[in-house]
């Protein structure tokens, strides 16, 4: 069998396009095969993409799945040309396996290594990952990225669309192998020789700029890479000083690209840029930051424990919530047994209210404050009636637009209350690129008030600790803007507020006014998932922004003109209606997992989110060391466990949909034992995230359908027929009862105007089912798929017809 590299070249000209992505399979790979740069490298909180080929296959399954350090969405178009384009959206960095089998067998290549990183890469020459050899980059003129390890350039071959490439590292022939299932297309192999000229060669490269020679905190310093003159070969890039900075790159479409970054502390950095592995002439280079580093402003308060709250008494909740009508809050207390009651909302003076309610009972009450439908920052709260327990920094709470947005000279303000921490000594800090001044009020009541004036624009970190340690959610990263002149003339137009839906386009139009410069956009998502939004210019002055939102709640969308936020800017949003966005105020956990555990032995617990809607959830534990997490659906809703290596105290936070706690979080876990592993003084922190579906409580009616030994948890289904179907074509899907026990498959199809004329469900053997359907009109569709009378995982689904 012929197994020398197989490889091709590519014009200089194309260049600007590159590099290529693509993964190298044996020569006797199956028909089915998997490209893309997802399968190779990503960025945490950004969606990543691969190719599927299937035209040459057999009829059979597809099935995906992806294993790494969190929980990856998954989500497969069928593109209906033989291929299908997969996306996966990982949120945390680290290693991943992506596992694509077809007819229960893994495909050439599978399982992928895919290597996530936890900053995005630079554009267009990515960052090299510091825990790897350096790899070679692939140039031609298909805008993706493929690394390929010198140890891994012989006995290899490929099958790949049309635009092969390589980067050469000998002068002379080389043979380029093309096969498509075990054998030669036509003209291959193709001899190509290689020159020196094409040697990829760092003393060819040109590097000029005051960004390699001195600079300023917080002013942008720039430089130009210039690799006209060198060959092919990868060019990788960084800084190190005494702050840490983001890595901006341009290309400039001639060969060359501008390289930026901004510094926030004065001292010396080193540039460091390398070509083809080998560092260019004068890296690395000595850059001199001179001005001011970032300013720290600090307050400290002694909190008295509150009043003890008793049962007949009236109850008080004081919050401040700027610019907002009163009609449009709700509030409501749930007792610790389980009873749901309204509560008073009263105005108490300028944008202060009161929540006030009649406690019936002792213990932990919920206070849920909403405005229009949606958590204030701190909601839920809890109020104990009767003595307070451990209390601690993880019972305080803070929330307020001062800890979201700022504007320069401008008071921000916030909230914080204490009450359930009991007496201690609470701090408040304010750092960044000036001097805040810090005012506190405090209330008497276990709240209080803060606000700060920043005077220079930039990113400040605010912190509260309760007792020496950071509350939950703390520091907070607050940007502060000073809108220029510019930036205040662009306004915004069809901006919709609300009733956006999950993977459907969402745009709106900004119109320049006359300001001259550029602007970019980003989504931020309820779960804390960040993505670019695309930016096209409708006419002369008016640009459209547009971003597909991926889960159910309030979005942030970050809209900034010449680095500045534009009026009104981060504009909120929300996905879904109220009722389709998780409720943290409606889920509840518990568990020994929350108290105690031992080190080296397994400890759970369960998260209840059967009344609270769909939503992200998102688990993080703080302690002594890193902990093995999993998540597994239960009848409840999910079961997390956990392994503690060391003993001490964990933190165990819990977040639905969106940044809010539910209620009672963060727990505290006292963990025993002998510690398992060396630990530092540096509390190690593990996190998952899990896009949950909705879930129903249990309830007792009498069916005549059979329930014994039948699980519809245990049913897996797949397909393209369960996102999208196109008019008047068949759609399908399979569904796999094997492991679901005894029971009857029931799927509906609900429409937006008249019902769907054909659903088939066929049985193929071993409990496995194929299900199509036909659609006559556009819209938006309801697929039910039960297995007797319980959804199974994913059900309902939702279908949109274009």
């Amino acid at each position: 069998e012929d197994r020398r590299g197989t490889v091709g070249g590519v014009r200089r000209e194309d260049r600007r396009e590159s590099p290529l992505q693509f993964y190298v399979n044996n020569a006797n790979s199956a028909n089915v095969t998997a490209s893309g740069p997802g399968l190779v490298y990503g960025v945490a909180n950004k969606t990543a993409m691969f190719t599927i080929y299937t035209e040459d296959a057999a009829e059979g399954g597809l099935d995906l799945a992806i294993e790494g350090p969190s929980k990856a969405d998954i989500s497969c178009l069928d593109n209906k040309d033989g291929t299908c384009t997969v996306t996966y959206l990982p949120v945390l960095p680290g290693d991943y396996h992506i596992l694509v089998r077809y007819n229960d067998k893994h495909i050439a290549g599978s399982p992928f290594n895919a290597r996530i990183t936890g900053k995005t890469s630079l554009s267009p020459f990515p960052s090299v990952p510091s825990t790897l050899p350096p790899p070679l980059f692939c140039l031609s003129p298909f805008p993706s990225l493929c690394p390929i390890y010198p140890s891994s350039l012989s006995f290899l071959s490929l099958s790949l669309s049309p635009g092969i490439s390589f980067i050469p590292r000998e002068v002379g022939e080389h043979v380029v192998s093309i096969k498509k299932n075990g054998g030669h297309v036509a003209n291959s192999p193709i001899t190509i020789m290689v020159v020196q000229s094409e040697i990829g060669d760092a003393s060819k490269v040109k590097v000029y700029g005051q960004g390699l020679v001195e600079g300023h905190t917080f002013d942008m310093s720039d430089f130009v890479v210039d690799t006209r003159e060198a060959g092919y070969g990868g060019l990788a890039l960084s800084v190190e000083g005494p702050s840490k900075v983001d890595i901006q790159t341009q290309d400039m479409e001639d060969g060359t690209c501008v390289v930026s970054y901004c510094p926030s502390e004065p001292g010396s950095y080193i540039v460091s840029v390398r070509f083809a592995d080998q560092h260019v002439p004068g890296s690395p280079f000595t850059v001199k930051v001179t001005g001011e580093g970032r300013i720290r402003e600090s307050i400290t308060r002694r909190q008295k424990a509150a009043s003890i709250a008793t049962v007949g008494s009236v109850c008080d909740l004081n919050l401040k919530i700027p610019e907002i009508d009163i009609h449009d809050v709700s509030a409501q207390v749930t007792s610790p047994s389980g009873t749901t009651e309204k509560a008073d909302m009263e105005a108490v003076g300028p944008s202060t209210y009161c929540v006030r309610f009649v406690p019936h009972e002792m213990g932990i009450h919920t206070v849920d404050v909403k405005y229009r439908d949606q958590h204030i920052p701190g909601s839920p709260f809890q109020f104990t009636v009767g003595p307070l327990g451990e209390g601690g920094a993880g019972k305080v709470r803070a929330g307020g637009p001062g800890l979201e947005k700022a504007e320069c000279g401008v008071p921000a303000e916030f909230s914080i209350w204490t009450r359930e921490a009991g007496a201690g000594g609470l701090s408040v800090a304010v750092e960044g690129p000036s001097r805040a001044e810090i005012s506190f009020e405090d209330r008497k009541d276990g709240s209080c008030e803060v606000s700060y004036v920043a005077q220079e624009p930039g990113d400040y970190e605010v912190s509260v600790k309760f007792n020496e340690e950071h509350i939950p959610d703390s520091p907070y990263l607050v940007p502060v803007v000073a809108p220029t002149d510019d930036a205040r003339r662009l306004t915004v137009a069809s901006l919709q507020e609300s009733g956006l839906k999950v993977n459907h386009p969402a745009s709106f139009a900004v119109h320049l006014n006359g300001a001259k410069g550029t602007f970019d956009a980003k989504a931020h998502s309820p779960s804390g998932a960040l993505e670019e939004c695309a930016v096209s210019k409708l006419e002369q002055d008016t640009y459209a922004i547009r971003f597909i939102p991926r889960e159910n709640g309030l979005h942030s969308i970050d809209v900034k003109f010449n680095g500045s936020h534009i009026p009104g800017s981060p504009f909120q949003v929300r996905v879904g209606e109220p009722g389709q966005s998780g409720d943290a105020g409606l889920v509840t956990a518990h568990g020994a997992g929350l108290e105690r555990g031992t080190t080296g032995q397994l400890s759970e617990f369960v998260i209840n989110n059967t009344k609270a809607g769909p939503g992200a959830l998102a688990v993080t534990i703080e302690g002594p060391s890193k902990v093995k997490m999993d998540c597994h659906e239960c009848s409840e809703g999910y079961k997390v466990q956990y392994t503690p290596m060391a003993p001490g105290n964990y933190l165990v936070s819990i977040k639905y949909g969106g940044p809010n706690h539910i209620t009672g979080s963060p727990f505290k876990a006292k963990v025993t034992g002998q510690r398992l592993v060396n630990v530092s003084n540096a509390s190690e922190t593990s996190s998952l995230t899990v896009e949950s579906v909705t879930k129903s409580s249990s309830t007792n009616s009498h069916s005549a359908l059979p329930r014994s030994a039948s699980d519809a948890s245990k049913v897996a289904t797949r397909g393209p027929g369960l996102s999208k179907a196109y008019m008047g074509q068949r759609a399908s899907f399979s569904v796999d009862c094997s492991k679901a026990g005894k029971n009857m498959l029931l799927v509906g199809v609900h429409g937006p105007h008249i019902p769907c004329e054909e659903v088939s469900v066929k049985h193929m053997g071993n409990m496995q089912y194929n299900v199509s359907y036909i659609l006559k009109e556009k819209g938006n569709y309801v697929l039910a798929v039960k297995w007797g009378e319980d959804h199974v995982p994913g059900s309902p689904f939702h279908v949109t017809v274009p």
